[in-house]
């Protein structure tokens, strides 16, 4: 089993940035692959950014440019650094971890990122 505890959101104003952090911990060690996924209200959750254990990364079409993901894995830890926030970035933000032994998400609790205009 694994968990994933999720930081660093909050209320920002456009154009601001915020740093969300994931910790991964539990008796599981064949993760390949966290990021950072999104659901804005009334919307489907949809996939941010993503990298793998070997630095491949995805992101959103619509953070290109202005989300950065990265990972720590001496802290089994992945971030999300997120700039020139836009109204639209608000959503809950949800951490995720793939398990390629078992092919199986985990997933953080949330936390919420609102960005006011």
């Amino acid at each position: 089993q694994v968990y994933l505890v999720e930081s660093g959101g909050g209320l920002v104003q456009a154009g601001g940035s915020l740093r969300l952090s994931c910790i991964a911990s539990g008796d599981r060690f064949s993760i390949n692959t966290m990021g950072w996924y999104r659901q804005g209200p009334g919307n489907q959750r949809e996939m941010v950014a993503t990298l793998s254990n070997g630095g491949r990364t995805n992101y959103a079409d619509s953070v290109k440019g202005r989300f950065t993901i990265s990972r720590d894995h001496a802290k089994n830890a992945v971030f999300l650094q997120m700039n020139n926030l836009k109204p639209e970035d608000t959503a809950v933000y949800y951490c995720n971890a793939f398990d390629r032994e078992y092919e199986y998400h985990y997933w953080g609790q949330g936390t919420q990122v609102t960005v006011s205009s």
